[in-house]
């Protein structure tokens, strides 16, 4: 119990040290690019092809270290203290991304690392928590693989079990990263409750086409993407009813409930606006070291400058979100954009509170 109490306590410390104080300066400096969170993606090659996935091109070149080190030493500079390493698969690079957690860390950092889990082992396991890794987000769609959703549990059954035991030894957060679509609806279910059992988080997003001012060319799946369509919005709305259901239960999840309610009315085209605060809150660095709002626009045709030199200018950001607000439901910005409040913050570090 002891050791429980001890973990849950370090999570609470750690939230409030790597995202309300931060929060806070943020609010000091509200005219200023003051990111709570940055992308930091090392990674465009992918073991795996999910056909949702349209930001991972096995031809592009990888994020090298140095770019990766400058890139934290910036984020530190404007006051981020959450550094997600993202892909593609980050864990195609083991060595790289020990490096790119420990520098983090080093630095006071909340480290986080999304994976696919198939690269994971053992000895893995043990260095990234040596190295001060903060949370693992681990993307699984289903129980057992399909057609387009390889991210499967039963693929990675000895890796997560690992993960579980030793989450509280090396004081990182674990959750899943489940993407709904048309075709894994009863496993997300599934997911979450098992997800329940081992005393861990759940974080959903709503499978959707790309938008379509985004480069694609690279895409392989423009017809068979698995976003939901008209044939699947009732089950959906009765599995987001429940899910719902087991947030107010305290079940601990990423999403905030207005963002599970708001998925109903993005499956359907009738998104109303939302507080996106990418750009100014929130970006992601290319593998280049050039800039991005968000993950979502990683593709699109624009110079929003690179580290050390920021482009955000308030009109550009303007322009851009008249056309892609009401087609996104963004975990990320819209959880983020839920949080930024002061009578939400206490709720956000909760979150962190209950896992394990």
């Amino acid at each position: 119990m002891n050791g429980e109490l001890q973990y849950k306590g370090a999570n609470g410390v750690r939230a409030i040290r790597r995202w309300i104080i931060p929060y806070l300066n943020s609010r000091i400096h509200s005219e200023a690019f003051r990111p709570l969170l940055c992308y930091l993606f090392t990674e465009w090659n992918c073991n795996i092809d999910c056909h949702y996935c349209f930001q991972y091109d096995n031809a592009k070149p990888a994020m090298t270290l140095d770019t990766a080190k400058s890139a934290i030493d910036w984020l530190w500079s404007v006051g981020c203290r959450v550094i997600p390493i993202m892909g593609g698969e980050p864990l195609l690079r083991k060595d790289f991304v020990l490096e790119v957690i420990r520098y983090g860390a080093e630095k006071g950092f909340f480290m986080y690392l999304p994976t696919n889990g198939y690269l994971l082992d053992k000895p893995f396991i043990d260095e990234m928590g040596k190295a001060g890794l903060a949370a693992i987000n681990l993307a699984v769609d289903c129980i057992a693989p399909r057609k387009g959703l390889p991210k499967a549990l039963l693929s990675i059954e000895p890796q997560f079990r690992y993960l579980v035991e030793r989450q509280k030894k090396y004081g990182y957060l674990l959750f899943f990263n489940i993407n709904i679509c048309r075709t894994n609806i009863k496993d997300v279910k599934m997911l979450t409750e098992i997800a329940h059992q081992n005393r861990i988080g759940t974080d959903y997003h709503l499978n959707e086409p790309p938008h379509g001012f985004v480069g694609t060319a690279h895409y392989k799946h423009q017809n068979d993407g698995l976003h939901i369509i008209p044939d699947q919005y009732d089950e959906v709305d009765e599995l987001l009813a429940w899910i719902i259901d087991k947030q107010r239960q305290h079940w601990p999840m990423v999403n905030s409930i207005p963002h599970l309610q708001a998925f109903k009315d993005r499956m359907r085209g009738r998104m109303k606006p939302w507080d996106c605060r990418a750009g100014h809150n929130g970006a992601l660095i290319r593998t280049d070291g050039t800039l991005s709002p968000c993950f979502d626009m990683i593709t699109y045709d624009h110079d929003w400058g690179r580290i050390w030199e920021p482009r955000f200018h308030k009109e550009d950001l303007q322009s851009l979100k008249e056309k892609c607000n009401l087609n996104c439901s963004s975990t990320c910005f819209y959880t983020m954009g839920h949080y930024y409040d002061m009578s939400t913050l206490p709720d956000w570090v909760m979150k962190h509170v209950r896992v394990g």
